[in-house]
């Protein structure tokens, strides 16, 4: 594979889209206040754009891995030749005062270079992937950045124990919707639906049975460490949590009749260890 980060992506501060504010430096938003749950700090807020219009809201997740940071999102976020989306950039919200939870700031990140993608997919046996990264340029983003990344060590391990039934929370944003006043995300409960391990129909991903909603698309979808393995949880340091996958859409039968039956009300979740490949030197 060629070096992901040869193209490394930098961004420039912006100004997000109507009707989901950031706080500015400048404006008085309440006491100093920092969480206790470093969790919360890996999802991210997105927004696409084409130029100036915005488009959709989603969700996304930094992964580490050895020197590059790497922002993780649904492939269909940044392109859906189905549906014809095909943003030109998106925004993130960074946080950029770790103490200061209120304190953050818009970072517009393009997508497309001399119309080349600067994001970077990929295909399994059973045909094209719904994930997508971009490898980011640490130096442009702000000095004071406050965020907490994924790496290869939260990937599900041979020790790791995941049984179906087993609970998992989805951390994203779901419609957009959030702390608008510490721009924290919402954490929804999700049951593991399939056997984990196994290609649901053949495909890259497992089901989680969870009420999500749109703009809940790229949000990592997670499992806490059991607190008796010390020995795990110390490995992985401020984030004891396994990243079992990138949660991607809605499951729904073509056939269900839409007076008598209710939505399925599962889940489809690309398993994360696509990320070594898609991080790949």
């Amino acid at each position: 594979m060629n070096d992901p980060t040869a193209d490394l992506v930098g961004g420039t501060y912006d100004q997000p889209a109507e009707g989901l504010p950031l706080s500015a430096a400048d404006e008085e938003k309440g006491p100093t206040e920092r969480t206790s749950e470093p969790i919360l700090l890996t999802a991210l807020r997105l927004s696409t754009y084409d130029g100036q219009i915005h488009l959709t809201n989603a969700s996304g997740f930094f992964f580490e891995r050895d020197t590059g940071l790497f922002l993780v999102t649904s492939r269909h976020v940044l392109r859906d030749a189905i549906s014809g989306h095909n943003p030109s950039r998106i925004l993130i919200e960074l946080h950029t005062d770790d103490c200061n939870l209120a304190a953050s700031t818009g970072f517009s990140i393009p997508l497309y270079r001399d119309g080349q993608p600067l994001w970077r997919d990929g295909v399994d046996g059973g045909g094209r992937v719904d994930v997508a990264v971009i490898a980011i340029d640490r130096n442009a983003l702000p000095d004071t950045t406050a965020y907490r990344a994924f790496t290869p060590d939260n990937l599900v391990g041979a020790t790791d124990r995941v049984e179906v039934g087993c609970t998992l929370m989805v951390v994203g944003y779901p419609l957009g919707f959030h702390d608008t006043l510490h721009h924290m995300p919402v954490v929804r409960q999700a049951a593991l639906a399939s056997s984990f391990g196994l290609r649901f129909q053949g495909q890259g991903y497992f089901l989680t049975d969870a009420r999500t909603h749109r703009g809940t698309s790229g949000a990592p979808v997670v499992m806490p460490v059991d607190r008796r393995h010390t020995g795990r949880r110390s490995d992985l340091e401020d984030v004891p949590w396994l990243l079992l996958g990138i949660h991607s859409s809605r499951l729904d039968l073509g056939s269900r009749d839409l007076e008598q039956d209710e939505a399925l009300g599962l889940n489809c979740t690309w398993y994360a260890d696509i990320l070594l490949a898609l991080t790949e030197r």
